[in-house]
């Protein structure tokens, strides 16, 4: 009988002056590991919540839009993802956005351990309504991130535009990822924003996916993807 794949998560805390963050990932769905942070068992259910049979999504930043974008990229790329930040709003968005997404970043990263047996490469269109995006992901552990968004409103929600290829920018740096994310269309910057988001996930949930028969090779010429 074949051994189980390695289980794919990372629970971490991240407490600075600025911004002080738990969050536990799955990145096949599932349960959390077992070193989650009470904290976030114990916290209650917000807008950016879900629970099916395969995942488990709790989010809950401060910043409603950003909520709704990581909802987004944690369903779509089958994760389960439990996150909550507490960080200075009375300030601006800048730390508390910025530093969610180097956490997540940080946990992906984890997560994946050694990336073998794995696509590396994924892509993907997502429409939202008029709005249409492309990603291409690779996991590399090259981190680069060419973000072409588009947005020209000042702010969705509580955050700022500035800060949404910001955000990419830093998960795909954190995560060690290659990543390209472009909206092609679109009048709205809300569906703008979010048909990214849904297309970074299925691209990701692509480059991650395990593949049959190669469980123990490296998707590299070089033989590593680690140095």
């Amino acid at each position: 009988m074949a051994d189980a794949p390695p289980v794919r998560w990372a629970a971490i805390a991240r407490d600075t002056n600025e911004t002080s963050i738990q969050l536990a990932l799955n990145l096949d769905g599932g349960a959390f590991p077992p070193k989650t942070d009470l904290r976030l068992l114990s916290a209650a259910e917000g807008h950016a919540s879900q629970a099916s049979k395969s995942q488990t999504i709790m989010i809950n930043t401060g910043i409603g839009f950003l909520d709704h974008m990581l909802h987004a990229l944690a369903k779509h790329s089958g994760w389960s993802l439990a996150l909550t930040c507490k960080g200075d709003l009375h300030i601006d968005d800048h730390h508390t956005a910025e530093d969610v997404c180097i956490a997540l970043g940080s946990a992906f990263l984890t997560a994946m351990g050694t990336p073998k047996g794995i696509a590396r490469f994924g892509y993907a269109y997502a429409p939202l309504d008029e709005a249409l995006s492309r990603a291409v992901v690779d996991i590399s552990n090259r981190p680069f991130a060419v973000v072409d968004l588009g947005l020209k409103r000042e702010k969705i929600g509580d955050l700022s535009c500035e800060m949404i290829p910001h955000c990419l920018h830093s998960f795909a740096t954190a995560a060690r990822i290659t990543m390209h994310v472009d909206v092609i269309r679109g009048d709205n910057d809300h569906h703008r924003a979010e048909s990214a988001f849904k297309a970074l996930a299925v691209a990701t949930k692509m480059a991650t996916s395990r593949v049959r028969g190669k469980e123990d090779e490296v998707p590299s010429t070089k033989g590593t993807l680690t140095t």
